[in-house]
């Protein structure tokens, strides 16, 4: 029976099945048994996708970083006003989230105790630091409220963004879809933080 699952399993699956259990256990709290259990298969059928559970991180934590960076290639990051562009890059870093719920879930969990979660934690302040330059720059253009601490404000934006791992649940009865809340955000951040027309 473990050798046909160990056919069938992927890395992509042993991947989701990783995530969910440092979600639930925490990273620290996850030991290869707790991940064999999880997955069905053996130790040993792990170690053949991956070198160990570090790895597992580290390919989950990468899939949401990579997610969030690449929002500031795409265009709408690029072009336009800076407030256009850091409308634009809050409202697809709500979408991203929703779409990679458990992988971004994990990176903001995790609290720097191996060299991968330090990379990890550099890489999201690269990423909020990128944001804060938008913020900035919309400030300077006059776009946005000059009366506010740009720092601070990245910082409540990016606490209102981070919030939604703690209760968004896409298959809840009644739920939201990613486009009602990236556009909520959006409204409740840029209407405040707007200057008057």
């Amino acid at each position: 029976m473990t050798t046909a699952r160990r056919d069938t399993y992927t890395p992509e699956t042993l991947l989701t099945v990783a995530v969910g259990v440092f979600n639930e256990r925490g990273y620290d709290g996850t030991s290869m048994e707790h991940l064999s259990k999880a997955a069905g298969i053996s130790k040993s059928s792990i170690y053949h996708h991956v070198a160990g559970k570090e790895e597992l991180l580290r390919r989950a934590v990468s899939r949401a970083i990579d997610g969030l960076f690449a929002i500031l290639d795409e265009p709408g990051a690029g072009r336009g006003r800076a407030v256009e562009r850091v409308e634009y890059v809050t409202r697809r870093t709500v979408e991203v989230l929703m779409a990679e719920l458990p992988y971004v879930t994990l990176l903001l969990r995790v609290r720097g105790n191996t060299r991968t979660e330090r990379w990890a934690m550099e890489r999201r302040r690269e990423f909020d630091q990128r944001v804060a330059d938008l913020l900035k720059a919309a400030a300077n253009d006059g776009d946005l409220r000059a009366d506010m601490d740009i720092r601070l404000a990245t910082r409540l934006l990016f606490g209102m963004i981070n919030s939604l791992v703690e209760w968004y649940r896409p298959q809840a009865a009644g739920g939201y879809d990613s486009d009602q809340v990236a556009e909520t955000v959006v409204r409740m951040a840029f209407d405040g933080l707007r200057t008057e027309s």
